[in-house]
């Protein structure tokens, strides 16, 4: 092509770069929903597990902790800090051991009687009323006075605070200056967010709301906050994964462009490679803007990873340059190869798709496409814009010294047998188990914060993340009778220290039964006003004061009985949608408990009352969960596995040749296996994500040491890009494969270890070299 002709394909094709984008950063809308990288649930108490560690309670909550500085002025900014954070949409419930009326809808206020259990022992007679009154003298005196003066007109008997305390953890911190503190003398606070519990998106931005609000707090010099729960877990999960992979991201480009230069030795070359890669990259994303409303950050930041095997088809372009001799001309005879691997690649990446797991699905779309945009653009346009003299690296000296060395390695036919047999010894070797199936054991979040969470759940009291009780009823009203009737050995089970509490829906919501009943032990007016009449006799209380509590009284005997419906949107209808749910025609109700000393009895108990209450271990539930994921990818993984073998052999025509392709990754990727199992590694999903990617990396390897042209020029030109390759890929993942998040170690460990394999096995196995 013309000088002329070659600007405008450049420039051309950086235009249509540009445009993609543009309409990319327009258009695309990310997602940071953790539960897209999970399967769907197929059980009953799988989907409840995923509603729960997304939607549930226990999920939203975010523990915070004031120190130093002494307890007034702690108390001081817990106080002003539940006032900043009461306001704000972002949170739905701040709670710091003080009663704040603002809590309580004013129009639900009548319904206190028929949620509080006063009128179940006592009625509002005057003898009851008389002593309430008179205990209001006494509390008027007291330091919680300018509490009641407010109260003390519409509740004499504090029906408020009764149900205050009723909704109260029933092992609440020590209250002190009228807020919660720890034993470790610092405040505390519970804060329930509206944002879901696996968005770290929403998180994060919820975290830094209440950080901003706490340093606008006056006279906070001094003071700490700190916080604690599954919200704030999720955003220093992903800021410290995020952080690692950008720092070894930079490392890496700036390693893998000083390699290219001293393997080409040409800036144009090098920066003309890149442009298959950014076309990958942007076809992918484009693709996945066209197919889904959002695209989550982890199918980028895996697919910009598993996108690092397109580097390869410019890598074998360059290294396979003959002096004087044109691009298109070399691309045209690596061309049958050259697609005979990005076949291989897409169809390998393709199993992600098969797995039924939308954000799997996801990686699959934008690597394959991002490989056949690579692909296509490195045989069709790149060659076009390649400098016309280049170097033939075949005369390189050490690239000749290298090619003796290997061409000296023992190629004994027994190879493949002995390393099978190894691989099988290390596997009946390593010990048990081979599954990794707890996904908290590959947490990055450190030690201390993950004590710090158990010390400040205790003392809040704050339900357990693992374990939930599950009551199941025809109907709404059914699922409230029945945990009405659990109260009593709930009770029994906290005396015996079996667990420290359980929450029922009926502590929230009593059922229509309990409700009319309470409003029919209200007096009418006339007889209340004479009851309040002679209770007041003697004390100082001015004539008409309690008119506001005779109208709620008599309001709420006329009340329609109160359903979840009726308080929706409140901070109590948000609890009774998290414990009270319809499912496939029947209702459950969700107990949270709190405290787990003795799982044995507590399920003991549960059995006991029949097969309409279970204990839910959301812990054992999420294992299921992982290894139906994993039975799917593997499932995947074997149609995939016969359909490289299918495509490889139609495409070298040829069973032997097949053979001596795909036998070298086959045993690599049991190698790795083994490997890491005798290591004392457990294989989680991560590792299997990897081992895809490392076949992909190897099959290249397999490919291109097969094929024999006769000429050592050529045979050394392929032992230059293969070089290339393999350096590049162990700079990227040997560097992950130091990194302390658990997550990206897997990934570099395994994707290192099987390079190097790939590349060994696939020059050991290579017949032509053990005949020559």
């Amino acid at each position: 092509m013309r000088r002329g002709g070659r600007w405008f394909l450049l420039l051309g094709w950086l235009a249509l770069l540009a445009v993609l984008a543009v309409v990319v950063v327009q258009r695309l809308r990310v997602s940071t929903d953790l539960r897209s990288f999970m399967p769907a649930p197929s059980t009953a108490d799988q989907r409840l597990l995923m509603e729960q560690v997304g939607e549930g309670p226990g999920s939203r909550l975010l523990l915070l902790a004031i120190g130093g500085a002494p307890d007034d002025a702690l108390a001081t900014l817990s106080q002003g800090l539940v006032q900043s954070l009461r306001h704000d949409t972002r949170y739905t419930q701040v709670l710091n051991g003080s009663f704040d009326m603002a809590a309580l809808d004013d129009t639900l206020l009548p319904y206190r009687y028929l949620l509080s259990p006063t009128l179940d022992q006592q009625r509002l007679d005057a003898p009851f009323l008389r002593d309430q009154l008179e205990q209001r003298l006494e509390d008027l005196s007291s330091p919680a006075a300018s509490l009641l003066k407010g109260l003390l007109p519409r509740d004499p008997t504090l029906e408020v605070l009764q149900l205050a305390q009723r909704w109260t953890p029933a092992t609440s911190p020590e209250l002190r200056e009228g807020v919660w503190f720890s034993a470790q003398g610092e405040a505390l606070l519970v804060v329930q967010t509206r944002a879901a519990g696996f968005d770290p998106g929403a998180q994060a931005d919820a975290v830094a709301g209440i950080q901003r609000a706490f340093d606008a707090l006056p006279a906070r010099a001094g003071a700490t906050l700190a916080f604690s729960g599954p919200g704030y877990f999720s955003v220093v999960a992903n800021a410290q994964t995020r952080g690692q992979a950008e720092w070894i991201g930079r490392v890496s480009t700036v390693g893998f462009i000083l390699l290219l230069l001293l393997a080409y030795r040409s800036v144009a070359s090098l920066l003309l490679s890149a442009l298959p890669i950014a076309s990958a990259a942007l076809a992918g994303m484009l693709a996945l803007i066209v197919l889904y409303p959002q695209v989550h950050g982890i199918t980028l930041a895996f697919g910009f990873t598993l996108l690092g095997v397109a580097q390869e088809y410019p890598i074998r372009v360059l290294s396979h340059r003959r002096a004087g001799e044109d691009a298109v001309q070399s691309v045209r005879d690596l061309w049958p190869l050259l697609l005979t691997a990005i076949m291989s690649a897409c169809i390998a990446y393709l199993a992600f798709y098969a797995s039924g797991v939308n954000g799997l699905r996801q990686l699959a779309v934008f690597t394959v496409v991002g490989l056949l945009v690579a692909g296509f653009s490195t045989r069709y346009l790149l060659p076009y814009l390649l400098p016309t003299h280049v170097r033939d690296v075949a005369h390189m000296p050490w690239l000749v010294t290298a090619r003796r060395w290997v061409d000296a390695l023992p190629r004994p036919r027994w190879l493949p047998l002995f390393v099978a047999l190894a691989t099988v010894v290390m596997l009946v070797a390593a010990q048990p188990p081979f599954w990794q199936n707890d996904l908290s054991a590959l947490t990055p979040l450190p030690r201390d914060l993950l004590q710090r969470d158990a010390r400040l759940r205790a003392a809040l009291g704050a339900p357990d993340v693992r374990y939930l009780l599950v009551l199941q009823a025809p109907s709404q009203q059914d699922v409230l009778r029945l945990s009405e009737a659990l109260e009593t050995s709930a009770t029994a089970l906290q005396a015996r220290h079996v667990v420290d509490a359980i929450e029922l829906p009926s502590r929230y919501l009593p059922s229509d039964a309990v409700q009319r009943a309470r409003q029919q032990a209200l007096p009418d007016r006339a007889a209340l006003e004479r009851a309040l009449a002679d209770a007041e006799q003697g004390l100082p209380f001015q004539p008409g004061l309690f008119a506001p509590f005779v109208n709620d009284v008599e309001q709420a005997r006329g009340l329609p009985l109160l359903e979840p419906a009726r308080v929706e949107g409140s901070p109590l209808g948000q609890r009774l949608a998290a414990m009270l749910q319809q499912r496939d025609g029947r209702w459950l109700g969700l107990g949270t408990v709190s405290g787990v000393h003795d799982v044995a009895a507590l399920q003991q108990w549960a059995q006991a009352q029949g097969d309409a209450v279970r204990v839910l271990d959301l812990k054992a539930a999420a294992e299921s969960l992982v290894v139906d994921y994993r039975a799917r990818i593997l499932q995947a993984l074997w149609v995939a596995t016969v359909l490289l073998v299918l495509t490889i052999t139609l495409s070298l025509r040829s069973l032997r040749r097949a053979w001596h392709v795909l036998a070298p990754m086959t045993l690599a990727t049991f190698l790795v296996l083994a490997v890491e199992r005798i290591a004392g590694v457990e294989i989680s999903l991560f590792h299997l994500v990897a081992l895809i990617l490392a076949a992909g990396l190897g099959l290249h390897y397999a490919l291109f040491f097969e094929r024999d042209t006769g000429d050592l020029n050529e045979q050394r030109r392929t032992l230059h890009a293969t070089l290339v390759c393999v350096l590049s890929a162990l700079l990227v993942f040997g560097m992950l494969a130091w990194s302390s998040i658990p997550v990206l170690r897997a990934i570099g460990l395994t994707v290192s270890l099987g390079v190097a394999f790939h590349f060994c096995l696939s020059i050991l196995m290579a017949p032509h070299a053990r005949q020559d």
